[in-house]
C-alpha cells in the first residue's frame, strides 16, 4: 500500500473512463508504455489484476470495480485540497484551452493574462476552431474548457453563459448606394462555416425571403470574410464587436435589410465528471472577462 499514489490512481480512473490505454495516454499527454506502467505498477502493489485484458479489451476485475469507487473519492479530495489548500501561484499544471473565432478576436488575450496572473506557473495550450470541432474535442477529452457557440446539452457537461454578440450586415464601403435589402439580392452572402446555428439560420432566412438560388459562401475564417467584404465581393452579417474597427477606418459600412440574425450565444464549457477544479476556475474568469468586455463595448 505504501507504493500507492495519486499518479496511479489518476491514471486508472483515466484508463476507465478513456475505453483504454491509448486513449487514456493522449487524454494525459504520456506514452502509452507510461500508462501501462502505471497500470501494472498499480496491480502489483495491490496484489491483483484491475483490469481482464482477455479479448483484446479492457474490462475492470471485480476487485477493480472495489478500486473505482475509492479512486474517486481520492479524486475528489484531491480537488479539494487544490481549491482550499494550494496556493494558486504554486500551482504547477496544464490547460488546454479551445476557443472560437469570435472569443479569440475579441476577448482571449485578456483571459490568459488573467489565467497567468493567478497561475504564474500554469502552461496554457490553445487552438482557434470552429464550434462543432471544440465540441467534440472537449467529448473527447482532448480540451479542458471549450469557448464555443453552446450550451453542449450533455449531462456530462457542465456549461457557463457567456455576454452574447450581437450581428450586424456589412457591406464595402464604396458599394452603390442603394436600399439595404437590395444588398442582400444581388452579392454573394457570405457566413459562418456550414455546420455551425449561425449557418444554417442565416441560410434559413435568405433561402425563406429569396429562395433556393441565393448564393452563400460559408467560411470558417471571420477575418476572410471581412477582407472579402471589403473588396466588395459579398455581403455578410458578422459581430459587430469585431466589424467596429472597420467601420471606424472607412473600409466596410453597415446597411439594415429589415432583420439581423440572433446574436451569438457562447457558453465557457468542462466536463462535470471528472470534475477538474482548474478548468471549472477558467471558465469562471471566462465569464468575468467576457462581462468586462461587455461592458466596455457597451460604453463606446
Amino acid at each position: 500500500m505504501s507504493r500507492i499514489n495519486l499518479d496511479q490512481l489518476k491514471t486508472f480512473l483515466c484508463v476507465v473512463r478513456q475505453g483504454g490505454v491509448r486513449r487514456a495516454a493522449t487524454a494525459m499527454h504520456l506514452t502509452q508504455p507510461a500508462v501501462t506502467a502505471r497500470i501494472r505498477n498499480l496491480e502489483d502493489s495491490l496484489g491483483c489484476a484491475l483490469f481482464d485484458r482477455s479479448g483484446g479489451t479492457m474490462r475492470l476485475t471485480k476487485r477493480g470495480e472495489r478500486l473505482l469507487r475509492y479512486a474517486e473519492e481520492f479524486e475528489h479530495l484531491t480537488e479539494l485540497v487544490a481549491r482550499d489548500v494550494i496556493d494558486p501561484a504554486g500551482l504547477d499544471g496544464h490547460l488546454r484551452l479551445g476557443v472560437s473565432e469570435t472569443i479569440a478576436q475579441c476577448w482571449l488575450p485578456d483571459l490568459i493574462t488573467r489565467l497567468h496572473r493567478h497561475y504564474p506557473k500554469l502552461e496554457i495550450e490553445f487552438n482557434v476552431d470552429i464550434s462543432s470541432n471544440l465540441r467534440a474535442g472537449l467529448m473527447d477529452q482532448e480540451i479542458d474548457l471549450a469557448i464555443l457557440l453552446g450550451p453542449i446539452s450533455e449531462h456530462t457537461v457542465e456549461n457557463i453563459d457567456l455576454p452574447g454578440f450581437a450581428l450586424a450586415w456589412y457591406v464595402a464601403a464604396d458599394a452603390p448606394d442603394l436600399p439595404g435589402a437590395a444588398f442582400l439580392g444581388g452579392r454573394p452572402v457570405l457566413t459562418y462555416a456550414r455546420n455551425t446555428r449561425p449557418y444554417r439560420e442565416i441560410r434559413a432566412q435568405l433561402i425563406a425571403q429569396q429562395g433556393p438560388g441565393v448564393a452563400i459562401f460559408p467560411s470558417s475564417s471571420l477575418s476572410a470574410c471581412f477582407r472579402l467584404v471589403e473588396a466588395n465581393l459579398g455581403v455578410a452579417a458578422l459581430p459587430r464587436a469585431l466589424g467596429a474597427p472597420f467601420v471606424a477606418q472607412g473600409r466596410i459600412r453597415e446597411f439594415d435589410p429589415g432583420w439581423h440574425p440572433n446574436p451569438l450565444r457562447f457558453t465557457a464549457s468542462y466536463m462535470g465528471e471528472p470534475r477538474s477544479q482548474l478548468a471549472e476556475t477558467a471558465a469562471r474568469m471566462a465569464r468575468d472577462v467576457a462581462m468586462d468586455y461587455d461592458k466596455a463595448q457597451a460604453s463606446v
